[in-house]
């Protein structure tokens, strides 16, 4: 989890909760240059940042405690009836492209995977890197988002034909997490948002020869925002995603290692 709050007296505060691989570092970051805009029109504005996962966001939306959810995968059809059952009608607006990146230490001398590597790797059905790759020897340390995140999902369903993760696997609370483990562990292995995917001793590495800025990539991704179209939002919060979606706004998506929309 990651809370950012920033909050002035008197000023209006936009609440934002959901998808971590967003909130930990692209919210905060716009965040930050929405607010000193605002602050150069002797306007306040105020953050609650609050990143457990794409599941909470689409909770708190449901139970208005959002006005603003982040969410690294789109809603399902079971979730958007669920959303309308109580009176909530989901908007899933684009504010980045990205990819997830399979992520090894960056001693390992592994170049490329294989989506069935993947699932063998996360299902548990391989435990050792030499039944992988004849490179590299080593039980392997497979680390793993929680079950709220929308980029467990993503793995699960695409790389991993929708099995259940093996029990052996380690999850991590947030992206950010499962590098710093990465990068602590030769054997290790995790999947992150682009914008984690840099991280100091770590490497990406294609899947099936398809790097992450590939259009062919198989795990590419849409990074949303939900808002509930049932609900007027208040004119700051609407006026933030309108700056999100800014050119400004988006050349803050690149520096983050994101893709921009346009």
């Amino acid at each position: 989890m990651v809370l950012f709050s920033a909050i002035a007296s008197g000023a209006d505060t936009i609440v934002i909760m959901g998808s971590d691989t967003i909130g930990s570092k692209l919210a905060v970051q716009l965040a930050e240059a929405y607010r000193t805009k605002m602050e150069a029109r002797d306007a306040e504005v105020a953050f609650e940042i609050s990143s457990e996962g794409t599941l909470t966001a689409l909770a708190s939306l449901i139970e208005g405690k959002t006005d603003i959810g982040m969410a690294s995968r789109a809603p399902s059809a079971k979730e958007r009836a669920k959303a309308e059952a109580h009176g909530v009608d989901l908007r899933a607006i684009t504010v980045a492209h990205d990819a997830i990146a399979i992520i090894v230490h960056a001693s390992n001398p592994i170049e490329s995977i294989r989506l069935q590597d993947l699932e063998m790797i996360y299902s548990g059905e391989v435990q050792d890197w030499s039944g992988i790759t004849p490179l590299h020897v080593g039980p392997i340390s497979a680390y793993t988002r929680n079950t709220a995140s929308g980029t467990y999902s993503i793995l699960q369903q695409v790389a991993m034909a929708s099995r259940d993760y093996g029990e052996n696997t380690q999850k991590m609370a947030g992206n950010e997490l499962i590098a710093t483990e990465v990068a602590k562990n030769p054997h290790g292995i995790g999947y992150v948002g682009l914008a984690y995917s840099q991280t100091p001793g770590v490497k990406a590495i294609p899947i099936e020869g398809r790097s992450v800025t590939n259009v062919d990539y198989p795990l590419r991704r849409d990074l949303k925002f939900l808002i509930n179209g049932n609900v007027r939002l208040n004119a700051m919060s609407n006026d933030f995603i309108g700056f999100t979606l800014s050119p400004e706004g988006q050349q803050i998506v690149r520096q983050v290692n994101f893709m921009s929309v346009y």
